[in-house]
């Protein structure tokens, strides 16, 4: 199964870098003013949604959803539920922190989402790559930092191996930043695992 791209509207700056870790062969929707950042981009839209109250409807020869104005979902949410009802089981979002916190925060709960319906998910922005663990997982490439944080509780039994700062069996918590910046030594693979509640991995590339 194809991976599905996910395009909102909030800024992209580095078109080079977030282009450079997307593919031709994935599935693109294109939501509302996410409109913005397909020259940018350079991947033409496979569907587009949104209520296109922020960004004109092109009429391009793409299948498109209009939404209602006036929904419980955000177009970003419900592009979302409309590929996985279409099978996806791998997910990117770009263009979706910043500008407004509200919708950012929103967007990091569709990753928490996806991890609940056991899906992979993944938000992408200018210099970093945002995703939930809830078991284990490890960084083999090389990037200059990588935080972890509390997901939506506290994170209990969180051990952290082959980093600069370790830790074992610990406890990350909601109210508190311990696990901030990060980093790998060279030539080593970073081990993170959590046995109770989830973490926001943060995988910093450049500044």
């Amino acid at each position: 199964m194809k991976r599905c791209v996910v395009v909102g509207g909030s800024p992209i700056e580095n078109y080079e870098f977030v282009r450079g870790r997307l593919s031709d062969d994935d599935f693109f929707i294109y939501c509302d003013c996410g409109l913005s950042h397909m020259e940018g981009l350079g991947f033409k839209p496979s569907l587009i949604v949104g209520d296109f109250d922020s960004h004109e409807n092109p009429e391009l020869d793409v299948e498109t959803i209009v939404l209602p104005t006036e929904k419980d979902d955000t177009d970003t949410v419900y592009a979302v539920k409309e590929a996985i009802s279409r099978g996806f089981t791998e997910f990117v979002l770009v263009g979706a922190l910043g500008k407004r916190f509200d919708h950012t925060l929103g967007n990091l709960a569709i990753l928490l989402m996806l991890d609940s319906k056991g899906l992979s998910g993944i938000i992408l922005d200018d210099y970093s790559e945002i995703r939930v663990v809830s078991g284990k997982f490890t960084i083999s490439e090389k990037c200059k930092y990588f935080s972890v944080l509390a997901a939506g509780g506290d994170a209990h039994g969180v051990t952290i191996k082959n980093a600069k700062y370790n830790i074992e069996d610990a406890d990350i918590i909601s109210d508190f930043p311990l696990g901030v910046s990060n980093e790998i030594p060279d030539g080593n693979i970073a081990e993170i695992s959590v046995r109770e509640g989830r973490l926001f991995v943060i995988k910093i590339f450049n500044e």
